[in-house]
Order: structure tokens, then C-alpha cells, then sequence
């Protein structure tokens, strides 16, 4: 899968939940990595994060 992080701890990764392709936005705050939502398409992503501020990681 592939995975995108951005400004202030924001990791965005694209998983599959139960059946379904989505996209997992986390921020890492502390050491610890806390759930922000899970988005069915890039657009929700943007509630989020400037999706020109995401940069591939692998």
C-alpha cells in the first residue's frame, strides 16, 4: 500500500477496511499516532491536509 505524509504529523495511508479500498488520515502527536477519519476518496483527504502538501514516503 502506499503512503503519504505531510505538514504537522499528518500520514495519510491507502488501506483496505473490511472490503473496501479507503483512505486512513492519522497525525502523530506525542509519539503517538491518533485516528483523524477514514476517507472513501482523495477529496475527503482535503478536509485534512493540503493534498499539496503530501509527499510520497515509500
Amino acid at each position: 500500500m502506499r503512503t503519504w505524509r505531510g505538514p504537522d504529523g499528518i500520514e495519510v495511508e491507502a488501506i483496505v477496511l473490511g472490503d473496501r479500498p479507503c483512505l486512513r488520515v492519522t497525525r502523530r502527536v506525542g509519539g503517538e499516532r491518533l485516528l483523524l477519519a477514514y476517507c472513501a476518496d482523495v477529496r475527503d483527504v482535503g478536509d485534512h491536509v493540503d493534498l499539496a502538501q503530501l509527499v510520497v514516503v515509500d
